[in-house]
C-alpha cells in the first residue's frame, strides 16, 4: 500500500477526492456533483475519482491505482446529523447540550428544557433524529427531571441511539430506564458537572462514535462505508476537529465555512483573561454555531431579505436578484451569477459571525451600572480561515473577509483587524479534522506546510 492517502469529502452538493503524499501535501483534486438524487451518492464519489484519476494522469504525479489506496471519508449528504436536545434548565443543561451535539457535527433540530411534554415528545417522534442528548442536572443536584424525561422517551416509541450526558448520581437509573426499552444508550460525564463548568468533550466524542458505528444517512452510503478505512465523520465535526488542531499547533482560529444551505461558524478560543472575568456564563473553548437561514443556493432568498440598500448599490436590483435565484445553480456560468454569490456570501459571512460572537452589555442595579459579557469572545483570534465553494475556492472570498475585519463594533466581541486571513481552496480543513482521528501524524504534516505557506 502506498504513501499516499485519499480523502473523500461527501457534501450536500458536492463530492471532493483529494490526494495527500507522505509529506502531507495536496497532489491532486477530483470534483463531482454529489449524486442524492440519483439514489446512490456512490455515483458521486466515483465520478469525482475518476476526476482525480484524469488530472493524476495528466501530470504524471501517481501511477498507481487508487483502489490500493487508504480513502477515509466525512458527509453532510441528505441533510447531515438530526439530533434532539433535551436538558433541564435552558441556560445551563440545554445550552451545554446544544454546545457539545453542534461541535460534534449535528444539526439541531430540537431543544428542550425541564420536564418533557406530550407536545415535546410528539415532536421529537415527527423529527425522527438520528441521536438524541438527554442531560440534565449537575453532579448530585436534582434528579427527578432528568429520570421522569428517560421514562417518557422509553415510553414514545422513539428507537434513536441515546447519549446521556447529565446528573452522574442518577446515571445508572437513566441507563436501566432506556435499555429495558430496547434503545442503545452511551452514558458519558456530564456536560454541565457544576454550576459555573462547562465539560462538553465526552458528549461530542460520544456522538460522532455513534455517528460513525450506526449511521447510514444517504442512499448508497453503506457501500462508500465498505470502500474507506475507518468510519465516516460527519463533515462539521470533522472541521471542527480541524479548527481545533489547527487552533492547538499555531494559534486560536476561527473558521468561517459559508455553503449552499447553511453557513457555520467554528471559533477555539478562550478569549481574553478580561472579557472572560466578566462573562456570565461559561462558553466552550470550541464552539460551533449553524446558521440554517444562511445559505447561498438553498437559502438565497433569505440573504436578499437580510441585505440593506447599500447591497443594491452595484447596479443590480432585487428584482435581478430575484430573477437570477430562479435557476440558480451551484457553480456561477456568468459574471452576474459571481458578482451576486460574492454579496451572498458577504451578507451569509457578516451575519454569522455576529451571531457566534459575544457582546458587552450593560446591567442597571441598586449600585449602579455593571459591565457583563454574554457570548463568545473572539478577540485574541489569530487566524480566520474561510472553507467551503462560496469563501474558500474564490478570490472574492478573500475580499469579503477582509472587509469583514476591518469592521468595527464597539459591543461586539469580533476578531481583531490584524487576525490573519487564510483561505481554504482545497478543503484541507476537514481532512486534517478527519484525519488527525485516523492518521494523525499526516494532519500535522498537512498543517506544518499550512503554517509554512500561510495558505492551506
Amino acid at each position: 500500500m502506498g504513501q499516499e492517502k485519499l480523502v473523500a469529502e461527501v457534501g450536500s452538493t458536492t463530492t471532493v477526492v483529494s490526494m495527500y503524499n507522505e509529506k502531507g501535501k495536496l497532489v491532486a483534486q477530483g470534483q463531482s456533483s454529489t449524486t442524492v438524487e440519483a439514489g446512490d451518492v456512490l455515483l458521486g464519489l466515483n465520478r469525482a475519482q475518476e476526476d482525480l484519476k484524469q488530472q493524476l494522469d495528466q501530470n504524471g504525479s501517481f501511477s498507481g491505482s487508487l483502489d490500493d489506496l487508504e480513502m477515509y471519508a466525512t458527509s453532510s449528504a441528505a441533510g447531515g446529523l438530526k439530533m434532539t436536545v433535551h436538558g433541564l434548565v435552558y441556560d445551563m443543561t440545554a445550552r451545554a447540550s446544544r454546545e457539545a451535539a453542534l461541535g460534534a457535527g449535528a444539526v439541531i433540530h430540537q431543544v428542550t428544557a425541564g420536564e418533557l411534554s406530550q407536545e415535546d415528545i410528539d415532536n421529537t417522534l415527527e423529527i425522527s433524529p438520528n441521536i438524541i442528548l438527554l442531560a440534565g442536572g449537575v453532579d448530585y443536584g436534582e434528579e427527578k427531571t432528568v429520570v421522569n424525561n428517560a421514562r417518557y422517551i422509553a415510553d414514545s416509541g422513539i428507537k434513536a441511539p441515546i447519549v446521556y450526558a447529565g446528573n452522574v448520581a442518577c446515571q445508572e437509573k437513566v441507563v436501566k430506564i432506556l435499555e429495558s426499552a430496547g434503545l442503545y444508550v452511551k452514558a458519558v460525564e456530564n456536560v454541565y458537572p457544576t454550576v459555573d463548568e462547562l465539560n462538553v468533550e465526552p458528549a461530542r466524542k460520544a456522538i460522532q462514535q455513534i455517528f460513525q458505528s450506526h449511521i447510514v444517512h444517504a442512499p448508497g452510503m453503506e457501500k462508500i462505508k465498505e470502500r474507506v478505512n475507518g468510519s465516516i465523520m460527519p463533515t462539521p465535526g470533522a472541521v471542527m476537529e480541524g479548527a481545533k488542531r489547527v487552533a492547538d499547533k499555531i494559534g486560536d482560529a476561527m473558521v468561517i465555512d459559508v455553503g449552499g444551505a447553511t453557513t457555520d461558524v467554528h471559533s477555539v478560543t478562550d478569549g481574553s483573561q478580561e472579557m472572560l472575568d466578566l462573562t456570565v456564563a461559561p462558553e466552550p473553548r470550541a464552539k460551533r454555531t449553524v446558521e440554517g437561514d444562511l445559505g447561498v443556493y438553498r437559502n438565497a432568498k433569505n440573504l436578499i431579505d437580510l441585505m440593506d440598500e447599500s447591497y443594491f448599490e452595484s447596479g443590480m436590483s432585487q428584482e435581478d436578484m430575484l430573477n437570477i435565484i430562479a435557476d440558480w445553480e451551484p457553480f456561477p456560468q456568468n459574471e452576474s451569477e459571481k458578482h451576486l454569490l460574492q454579496l451572498f456570501a458577504k451578507i451569509a459571512t457578516f451575519t454569522a459571525v455576529d451571531r457566534h460572537a459575544g457582546a458587552i452589555k450593560y446591567l442597571y442595579g441598586p449600585t449602579g451600572r455593571q459591565k457583563i459579557v454574554k457570548g463568545k469572545d473572539l478577540t485574541k483570534i489569530r487566524y480566520v480561515i474561510g472553507t467551503g465553494g462560496a469563501l474558500g475556492r474564490s478570490k472574492p472570498g478573500e475580499k469579503v473577509i477582509k472587509e469583514l475585519l476591518k469592521r468595527y463594533q464597539p459591543s461586539k466581541l469580533t476578531p481583531p483587524k490584524d487576525a490573519q486571513l487564510i483561505l481554504d481552496s482545497n478543503y484541507s480543513l476537514a481532512a486534517i479534522g478527519l484525519l488527525s482521528v485516523q492518521a494523525p501524524e499526516m494532519a500535522d504534516r498537512i498543517i506544518e506546510n499550512f503554517a509554512e505557506h500561510k495558505a492551506l
